[in-house]
């Protein structure tokens, strides 16, 4: 039995949708239930963040999570597959009527992906302050805390909405499927078959 750890929310519905059409039978959490167990799979229903960390510890053989996560925190992991779903990208937030000051000092710049853009402004040569936040972002620049966010991007309507523009992109990010290293060697067979249901059920 493989376990496969999944992310809550709309890329656990979107995976799921994928190996329905790959197994052709039906897979679904029940109410609030945190493991579903189905045609030799045992699934954990968990957040974002802490996909990678069970299948890095091996408490799941394979994992479903965004690079933007993988790309935050180094992990012993395997990449298998970029399931191209659950696409966005990881960008800079401005109020809408400033431009990124790259002569300023000190650049202030509010996000949870604190890793993501220390190597982002490292790489323009600019000295920042990142302030850690869990959550609206958006209020950073709007009430002076912060020169600029880098935050999730989907659609850009949530920054359009709260008064700030999208700037650029630092990384496009969609999910991918990941395997624990001694999983991956132990079980090679089972999971390189399901990597390749998972690839051609697109």
């Amino acid at each position: 039995m493989l376990t496969i750890a999944l992310p809550k929310g709309r890329i656990a519905k979107l995976t799921l949708e994928r190996f329905e059409h790959a197994f052709k039978e039906k897979f679904e959490f029940q109410n609030r239930k945190l493991i579903l167990k189905k045609a030799n799979f045992k699934f954990l229903n968990v957040r974002n963040q802490d996909v990678p960390t069970y299948v890095d510890y091996g408490s799941a053989d394979i994992g479903v999570v965004g690079l933007d996560v993988l790309e935050e925190k180094s992990y012993d992991i395997v990449k298998l597959l970029d399931l191209r779903i659950g696409k966005c990208k990881v960008a800079i937030g401005l109020r809408q009527n400033q431009q990124l000051p790259y002569d300023k000092p000190l650049l202030k710049v509010a996000t949870k992906h604190e890793n993501i853009a220390k190597r982002y402004f490292e790489k323009k040569a600019m000295a920042v302050d990142i302030i850690k936040l869990y959550g609206s972002i958006e209020l950073a620049p709007l009430v002076g805390l912060a020169d600029c966010i880098v935050d999730i991007v989907e659609t850009g309507d949530t920054m359009r909405e709260n008064g700030l523009k999208v700037g650029d992109t630092i990384l496009e990010s969609s999910a991918y499927l990941i395997a624990n290293k001694n999983s991956y060697t132990n079980k090679k067979r089972e999971i390189l078959k399901l990597k390749e249901l998972l690839d051609g059920s697109r």
